[in-house]
């Protein structure tokens, strides 16, 4: 009953990408400036910024060659696929090859060109995604490849993985890892021999040793100077949300490499699903007792959830499963989403909607969880 009770939803995705999110990113989501916007009012509106953010631009280049894969309007998609790959190979890089953090809305280059592993990781996911989506884009994987060598030169950090951001934070972050992860695990689909799979296990053993090294295996967020343990907030806070990112991106790594799923993924799931509200929507914040720290609801957690869900469905094709995956469907569907293919993207502790605007860098957690969910039930 739950399968094809997901089955009917992956259909309703698919639907709702192509009838109203990717026309209305794609009509008042562009700027006039060959970058995508920041964001649209709460009235599916254009409202120009400023400055508009790298990673937005990499993640809307991204939404767009889902688009391009699901046979969307093929020459409107790929011309903004172009249009994102001009920004991310020209203005959105320093001159040493890595990726800054903001851009004029104007075309007047980078405004704060301050080196970000985490914008950089989301470059390389849009770049990877584009060869993915897009015959003859050799030179989206020339770029990729510059950007991994300025990224070991630059950023390779002593005490394992790559400093966060330059100058260095006196912190140490899993959070732009994960992203990096998700980006070689990209890369690799688009360049098998690129060494792309060696530097994700790289990664997957920072996890293992110092990530969910504090009490009770979960995931910790921020870690003091070489990987040891924080004190404070930062030892006893977790997000689950990452924990259910990180179920999925263990499950897609076996996938990839051809190994058992990484023993944790379980324990991290069992978990975030404990820390559910009663109509399973995911909470910001929780201690690694699993009491609410801060009860606030972001659109992101709810496709984290969902997608966590389809990977334990997907390997196992235990029903329990997919009845979960239909009730983060439904969450997301009923509370989130705009019929008009726009989002709310945080309700506070009671409910009640704290968002002033629309933000485009949503759209990537929203598009690649039903892209998963179609991908998984074959809509």
């Amino acid at each position: 009953m739950s399968k094809s009770a997901l089955k009917r939803r992956a259909r309703e995705a698919r639907n709702w990408l192509m009838e109203s999110c990717f026309p209305l990113w794609s009509e008042r989501g562009v700027g006039e400036h060959g970058l995508f916007r920041e964001i649209l009012s709460l009235d599916h509106q254009p409202a120009d910024h400023a400055t508009t953010r790298v990673r937005v631009q990499a993640r809307q280049t991204y939404v767009f060659t889902e688009a391009l894969k699901m046979g969307w309007k093929p020459d409107t998609a790929a011309d903004h696929v172009a249009m994102g790959l001009e920004a991310l190979m020209g203005p959105c890089l320093q001159s040493d090859g890595l990726a800054g953090r903001v851009l004029d809305s104007a075309g007047g280059g980078l405004t704060d060109n301050s080196a970000d592993l985490y914008d950089t990781a989301f470059v390389l996911f849009a770049l990877a995604e584009t060869v993915n989506a897009l015959d003859g884009a050799e030179h989206a994987r020339e770029a990729a490849t510059g950007i991994l060598k300025a990224v070991d030169a630059k950023l390779r950090a002593p005490d394992g993985g790559y400093f966060e951001s330059l100058p260095a934070d006196q912190k140490r972050h899993q959070n732009p890892h994960m992203h990096l992860l998700e980006a070689c695990l990209a890369l690799h689909r688009a360049d098998p021999d690129g060494g792309h799979l060696a530097r994700a296990g790289d990664i997957i053993s920072l996890f293992d040793r110092f990530f969910t090294a504090g009490p009770g295996d979960l995931l910790g967020e921020h870690f003091a100077p070489g990987w040891t343990q924080p004190t404070g907030r930062d030892a006893d806070i977790v997000e689950p949300g990452h924990q259910f990112e990180w179920v999925w991106l263990l499950h897609a790594y076996a996938r990839a490499s051809g190994t058992p799923v990484h023993p944790r993924a379980d324990r991290l799931y069992a978990f975030a699903c404990s820390t559910l509200d009663e109509d399973g929507r995911a909470l910001q914040e929780v201690t690694r007792e699993g009491a609410i720290a801060n009860g606030s609801r972001r659109t992101w957690p709810q496709t984290e959830a969902l997608k966590a869900h389809l990977a334990m469905f997907e390997a196992t094709d235990e029903d329990a499963f997919a009845a979960a995956a239909c009730r983060s469907f439904d969450v997301l569907m009923d509370e989130y989403l705009t019929p008009e293919g726009g989002w709310i993207d945080q309700y506070d502790s009671t409910g009640k909607p704290m968002s002033q605007n629309m933000p485009a860098s949503t759209g990537y957690h929203v598009v690649l969880a039903m892209a998963e969910l179609m991908r998984i039930m074959d809509a």
